[in-house]
């Protein structure tokens, strides 16, 4: 049964100093990398969330020692053993970046998860497996989860269409580290989301795994990765609503530890929200966003698609229409996001074209609405925002625990709220 939070309206404008928890991007790939070593590995800053504790979860089925203590994480890894059912929830990250070990491991599993997980892209993982030796049969719908996977040898060379997903890529690339030698994987197809190709890449590194990228081939792996201490950035993407709500409404919110190099799509707040007509400025390590009046924005997402359902709340508001392409990976989000922000922007009285790949949001007359999250937490975001200039009722904004538990409390915590 749904149940209807009351997103809360700005009296004006909006302030704050939000402090955001640690990357789930960053957080997942360096567990996966420390199950991998035979080293320990400590992890510091890491993200408690739904997808975060699935992920911890699954690894501990495939035979790794796990031990958290608030944000400081301790890894063993070792040889990997799997049996059971290992759960995926709605994360991506969980389903494709454990595929790959699971099919290594000694021992038979099933993965699955959510309902929705079932309708999330997978073949091109699974078939790009099942060239290397993988053994995975399809217990449901051909190629999606859940899939029974029975643990044998691995070897590349290897193609794959990552097109629908960069998980893909960046799965068979973290899962190289298990390999006797360098794995190399050619893409097929054009590769959405780049900057977490680089986040790949990065952490691969960090763990001194040697990682190459000729062309639209990757060469890694072949050796394991390094223990050590590691530190988590905040999640970047996740900051996004909070810097919206100061452009949307003329605030002033900051944003503390912010890097000054990063791989994390959300370093892309910058250059979307000056577009929008933000003033934005970086002192130290402090990211601080005002808010001028709103433009509408031309601009190709293909790289950025977890930022676009807050893009799209602020086009709601803006002077002028705002086209967004390149996006049309994001059928294969949490939900097809493309359809549902077409559906619940109109509620909120926008018209929005939608097209294969593409979004153009003209502003209307803002409306109150109760909008649909789909399970979806960027979709839950992106209701928050919306409702800081008109009544809005989010369905289940405890969905945002996928990435964000403490949304909610943090939302509410900005000054200038009813």
């Amino acid at each position: 049964m749904a149940q209807w939070w009351e997103a809360p309206l700005a009296q004006g404008p909006v302030s704050g100093v939000v402090r955001i928890p640690g990357s789930k991007s960053l957080t997942a790939r360096h567990l996966v990398l420390a199950a991998l070593s035979d080293q320990p590995t400590t992890i510091r800053g890491a993200l408690r969330s739904r997808d975060t504790t699935l992920m911890v979860a699954a690894l501990k089925q495939l035979g790794v020692a796990v031990s958290c203590q608030g944000d400081v994480w301790t890894v063993r890894g070792g040889t990997l053993r799997s049996s059971g059912q290992i759960d995926c929830g709605l994360a991506g990250t969980v389903m494709r970046f454990v595929l790959p070990l699971a099919a290594m491991a000694q021992g038979d599993c099933i993965l699955d998860g959510d309902e929705g997980a079932r309708v999330r892209p997978m073949a091109g993982l699974v078939q790009a497996l099942r060239r290397m030796g993988a053994r995975i049969d399809s217990l449901g719908e051909s190629d999606h989860l859940p899939l029974a996977v029975h643990g044998s040898a691995l070897e590349g060379p290897v193609r794959v269409d990552s097109s629908s997903t960069s998980q893909f890529l960046s799965a068979l690339l973290l899962a190289s580290a298990a390999m006797p030698n360098p794995l190399r994987v050619e893409v097929m197809g054009k590769l959405p989301s780049l900057p977490h190709i680089r986040m790949t890449m990065q952490t691969l590194r960090a763990h001194a795994v040697p990682c190459v990228q000729d062309g639209n081939a990757f060469v890694a792996g072949g050796v394991r990765p390094a223990g050590g201490t590691v530190t988590i950035e905040p999640d970047l993407s996740n900051a996004g609503p909070f810097l919206a709500a100061a452009a949307l409404t003329g605030g002033t919110v900051s944003i503390p530890d912010w890097p000054a190099a990063t791989t994390q799509v959300g370093a892309h707040w910058k250059s979307i929200l000056t577009d929008f007509g933000a003033s934005v400025s970086q002192e130290a390590n402090r990211l601080t966003v005002e808010g001028k009046s709103l433009r509408g924005i031309t601009r190709d997402m293909s790289a950025e698609g977890e930022l676009v359902p807050t893009v799209v709340a602020l086009a709601l508001f803006a002077e002028g229409p705002t086209h967004l392409y390149g996006i049309g990976h994001l059928r294969g989000h949490e939900t097809d996001r493309l359809a549902a922000l077409a559906c619940e922007g109109c509620k909120l009285g926008a018209q929005i074209e939608e097209g294969p790949d593409f979004l153009t949001i003209t502003p209307g007359t803002p409306r109150p609405a109760r909008i649909n999250t789909y399970e979806d937490h960027r979709m839950a975001t992106f209701a928050a925002i919306a409702g800081l200039r008109t009544a809005v009722k989010v369905e289940n904004i405890a969905t945002t625990a996928k990435t964000l538990p403490d949304f909610a409390r943090m939302w509410r915590g900005l000054n200038g709220l009813a």
